[in-house]
């Protein structure tokens, strides 16, 4: 859900989003998480994805295995592969996203798990 002027920003139950830049062979958008929020157990058909933490500490979850990913670092997610990133900390983690691929429709996500009810 697009909110205020910026119709590339949305609010989500765990944070929001800004699309940065949207093109054919890409899509990057920034990433806010509330702290004690996480996003979706999820994967995507169509595109593989770069994170890039610029403020606090993520736990990613990628494909069953979980680590710790601090500003700075990054992780690549593979086409397919289930993943998900968590906010554990008392302050906002934002990170940088860039997706790859050939469609970056929000509706390319297939959720195993959601803590807002929205599991495909």
């Amino acid at each position: 859900m697009s909110t205020g002027s910026d119709p590339n920003h949305e609010e989500r139950p765990w944070g929001s989003f800004t699309v940065l830049d949207d093109q054919p062979t890409h899509k990057v958008k920034t990433i806010t998480v509330r702290p004690g929020h996480r996003l979706s157990y999820q994967q995507h058909a169509r595109r593989s994805e770069h994170w890039f933490v610029v403020a606090g500490t993520a736990t990613v979850t990628l494909d069953g295995d979980e680590r710790t990913i601090d500003r700075g670092e990054y992780v690549d997610i593979p086409l397919g592969a289930w993943h998900r990133m968590e906010n554990r900390g008392a302050a906002p983690l934002v990170f940088i996203e860039v997706q790859q691929g050939d469609y970056f429709g929000e509706d390319d996500i297939v959720r195993a798990s959601d803590d807002y009810g929205r599991v495909s």
